[in-house]
């Protein structure tokens, strides 16, 4: 059975669901594809595993770099699977492009190119946000675009992870935003 506890963040309000050993999502409230894990049925309550979590989120809302991760389970697809495995290696205070995913995705399944809006696409439905550190994803010229929890959530996660936000810029239009 699949349980739900909410977290009060700096940045809001946040619903982490669970399976009983395993973190299943994570999401701000009313952010973009908000419980897309969560099954029709779930109860609300507490689970040791949620404490981990919480934990750490208190950590890492204190601006500082949580030093485990804990136990997480989605069941999706192989692609998404490879590019949300790919998120969880950016280190706190860093940032990685689309593009240099899709080419690590690329030299991973051993072809020519790989597209950065299929690797967006995938970002986008990271169910499990902060801990898969989707908003650590930029555009390659410095574009902040494609966060489901918003534009203003993902500056001021970077700003509170201390990334040099001179080299990004919030685009004026966009599909993204």
């Amino acid at each position: 059975m699949t349980h739900i506890d909410h977290y009060q963040s700096p940045l809001g309000s946040m619903t982490i669901a669970g399976n009983g050993g395993s973190i299943t999502g994570l999401w701000f409230d009313g952010q973009k594809y908000f419980g897309s894990t969560l099954p029709k049925r779930y109860e609300e309550g507490s689970l040791p595993v949620f404490a981990e979590a919480i934990k750490w989120l208190d950590i890492y809302f204190s601006g500082k770099a949580p030093d485990f991760t804990p136990p997480l389970r989605i069941e999706t697809t192989p692609f998404r699977e490879a590019v949300w495995d790919i998120l969880l290696t950016i280190p706190f205070g860093q940032t990685i492009s689309y593009g240099e995913i899709a080419n690590k995705i690329a030299r991973q399944r051993g072809i020519t190119n790989m597209s950065s809006q299929a690797i967006g696409g995938a970002v986008g439905h990271n169910p499990i946000s902060l801990i898969i550190p989707c908003h650590r994803v930029v555009g390659a010229n410095g574009s902040l675009t494609g966060y489901a929890g918003g534009i203003e959530k993902k500056v001021k996660l970077l700003t509170m992870e201390k990334n040099d936000m001179s080299a990004f810029f919030v685009p004026k239009r966009g599909s993204a935003l």
